[in-house]
């Protein structure tokens, strides 16, 4: 019997090393600092992981021979044109010079921080700019700079997908000043609807682009991911791979799942027994083709 899909849950484990994924504040003179909690775990935050997120999805889209005239939109600039850019749908905007619902949109895509399983070891490296120069009216000085890195942490990742909101819009009516009805018109076909679903669940095994890190080629690919084709909008497997769930906790969330008809894949790359990261992701992807995404009742864009 086929599934009706309305969310998309990954959590994952990465293994990052010598890392600063993400910088925070100079907190110590000229040294930049690595962005940790006060328990001492690195963190990268949500708003970077978003900010990935789209970097892989836009080169998926790029590779993509049937993207059409999709594209998508730098961070600081989304068109709020969801039928052709993709950050607009899926990574929602908000344009306050609309004045009215038109200029909002939730993103259907959510992601949380994320957060080293264990506390995190800091490390710091000495930078120098040297004056080669001898010209005495040169102004360019010799200088000193220190980085923070973390040396190695296995990073828990959370995205979650709201299906049924992929490529829609949600209009409200009002009478005098009373919400009296909702409705939902799509701007996009059900196979291109289909095509963003699947560059999603793709876009979140390759994760690469952290800031500032071409030189240092931080991966997030994860080694560890649990995907969840789920048949309602709910997000409690995030916790799956949190240190502080217990083996007891993780057995329920699965049968909970399972019990409701979600399909669930377990991948894990550092093991010989069940299947690898790779081999969940591609069960997953299948399973998108051949199993119904749902979509509220809605109106076409002509």
């Amino acid at each position: 019997m086929s599934t009706k899909i309305k969310s998309i849950l990954v959590t994952s484990v990465a293994p990052l090393s010598d890392h600063a994924a993400n910088r925070g504040e100079k907190l110590l003179g000229n040294a930049s600092s690595v962005k940790h909690r006060p328990d001492g775990r690195v963190y990268i935050s949500g708003q970077m992981q978003r900010h990935v997120l789209f970097s892989a999805l836009e080169r998926l889209n790029e590779d993509d021979p049937n993207r059409g005239k999709t594209y998508v939109a730098n961070g600081d600039g989304p068109s709020t044109d969801i039928s052709t850019d993709l950050r607009s749908d899926l990574g929602g905007f908000l344009d306050t010079n609309k004045g009215d619902y038109s200029g909002r949109r939730i993103a259907p895509i959510s992601a949380t921080p994320a957060v080293a399983q264990e506390k995190s070891s800091i490390g710091r490296d000495l930078l120098i700019r040297l004056k080669m120069n001898r010209d005495e009216d040169s102004t360019k000085k010799q200088a000193l700079a220190t980085n923070e890195f973390s040396v190695r942490d296995e990073m828990v990742m959370n995205f979650h997908l709201d299906v049924g909101m992929v490529g829609m819009k949600k209009l409200y009516e009002y009478n005098n000043e009373y919400h009296v009805g909702t409705k939902y018109i799509s701007e996009i076909s059900d196979d291109e609807h289909a095509r963003r679903v699947r560059l999603f669940l793709e876009s979140t095994g390759a994760m690469t682009d952290f800031a500032n890190q071409a030189r240092n080629a931080v991966s997030g690919e994860p080694h560890k991911v649990l995907i969840v084709l789920d048949t309602k909008f709910s997000r409690k497997a995030v916790r799956y791979f949190q240190t502080e769930t217990t083996d007891e906790e993780r057995k329920n969330i699965l049968d909970e799942l399972k019990s409701r008809g979600a399909l669930v894949f377990l991948g894990d790359d550092t093991t010989s027994e069940g299947d690898s990261v790779a081999q969940a992701y591609a069960k997953a992807m299948k399973e998108l083709e051949i199993n119904k995404l749902y979509r509220p009742p809605h109106d076409k864009v002509v």
